[in-house]
């Protein structure tokens, strides 16, 4: 491959011309804009499998599967041998075993790939000190004040890659562009163990030809949604004007609007906050008590609060969810005007929503708890009693939010 200098490191003043192999491995010599950002999305490939897959040499080259092979168990990742056969993440497992009989689970050691994922951030380090950790597998670095004196953006993606499988024994994947939403479309592009660029020029081609449920941050609801309204492509969506846009999806309009241009102004943010807390649960059979079912979303509160207790955060937002026997999944959501400052609390709201759907319909094989909108406060104990009486009120009156509609589960969304 030829690169000449500059590709994503253009001078301060003037632009540089720059040679890059896009689709179908054709060349292209392009003017770069000065102004222009570097960014790096960086993703680990199969990230849990391949750790177990080189700690391991007896699975290497075999389909394998982190996660539990129990009846009721669900494939938390899986190798590329096994994804040849269709084994994703959020897979039941007995469905896994159906499709790729050779299939091996492994039990998830989360404690190993942590350790992992601080050596990979350590090489993230050595060339940005901008970097979003979006996961223990991925983030987005900002190269362009160029620390590592690599005279390309690509250049610097290739020396991360190389780092890593050096430090770690794993490969990445890279996505090289002007801003994160480009540039984690692209880390998709080539993978395993490859890098994909989108220049200043290209981007706003590159999106009109993509289909919309492609799109980072469009789950197959909104692609649904999308595709009875006609959208189906980012040329599609293009056409929309604005306001259109507002009036069909909320305050995500304006968002949809700005990606079909190839368009995200969104910084690269070192200290990004964790936005939620949540713990989910699968039962070992489809449930229709509303005893038994309480006691797991108390079980997975509990959970969450132990969370909030050690990063002394609190919120006001509690969701529950509900994937039922036939794998559609259900939310509830509530917002109260004030903190949860008790386990009481988040025990009462969490109850609240989970009994909105009594008594179920059909069985209840997962329920989950997520504590979001966050703040840190001081307890305040009338302000405690008043949130307790607003939730009784909540229940009492029905006020409950059905925060997303009954849909198919998918590990997109």
């Amino acid at each position: 491959m030829q690169l000449a200098p500059g590709l994503l490191f253009p001078g301060s003043e003037v632009s540089e011309v720059v040679v890059l192999p896009l689709f179908g491995g054709c060349y292209h010599s392009v003017q770069m804009d000065a102004a222009a950002r570097k960014i790096i999305h960086i993703d680990m490939d199969a990230f849990y499998a391949s750790v177990e897959q080189r700690d391991n040499p007896d699975l290497r080259g075999k389909p394998v599967a982190v996660g539990h092979g129990a009846r009721r168990g669900v494939v938390a990742a899986a190798s590329y041998e096994a994804r040849i056969f269709g084994v994703r993440s959020a897979l039941p497992s007995l469905t896994a075993l159906r499709i790729c009989p050779g299939l091996i689970f492994v039990p998830p050691r989360f404690e190993v790939y942590r350790a992992v994922s601080r050596q990979i951030h350590a090489v993230f380090a050595e060339f940005t000190e901008l970097i979003e950790p979006l996961s223990l597998d991925e983030a987005y670095l900002d190269v362009t004040a160029n620390r590592s004196g690599l005279e390309t953006a690509w250049q610097t993606a290739k020396a991360i890659r190389a780092r890593i499988l050096t430090e770690t024994g794993l490969t990445a994947s890279a996505g090289v562009s002007y801003n994160k939403f480009l540039a984690k479309l692209a880390s998709g592009q080539r993978k395993p163990n490859g890098q994909f660029a989108i220049q200043p020029h290209e981007g706003e081609a590159f999106v009109e030809a993509l289909p919309v449920a492609k799109f980072h941050g469009v789950g197959p609801a909104t692609a649904r949604k999308m595709h009875a309204l006609g959208i189906n492509t980012g040329a599609d969506l293009k056409r929309w004007p604005l306001q259109d846009l507002q009036a069909r999806f909320g305050k995500s309009g304006p968002w949809y609007y700005s990606i079909a241009r190839g368009q995200d102004h969104r910084a690269v943010n070192p200290s990004r906050e964790r936005k939620s807390s949540g713990s989910e649960t699968t039962f070992n059979e489809d449930l229709f008590e509303p005893s038994r079912i309480e006691a797991g979303v108390l079980e997975m509160a509990d959970d969450v609060w132990a969370w909030c207790e050690k990063s002394g955060k609190k919120g006001r937002t509690v969701t529950v969810k509900i994937k039922w026997a036939d794998f559609k999944q259900s939310t509830r959501s509530q917002s109260y005007p004030s903190l949860l400052e008790t386990r009481d609390q988040l025990h009462a709201a969490s109850l609240a929503l989970i009994r909105s759907v009594f008594p179920p319909g059909k069985g209840i094989r997962l329920v989950g708890v997520t504590l979001s909108n966050f703040a840190t406060a001081m307890p305040n104990p009338a302000q405690a009693q008043n949130l307790l009486d607003h939730v009784a009120m909540t229940i009492s009156t029905g006020g409950i939010e059905a925060a997303g509609e009954d849909r198919s589960m998918s590990a997109a969304e």
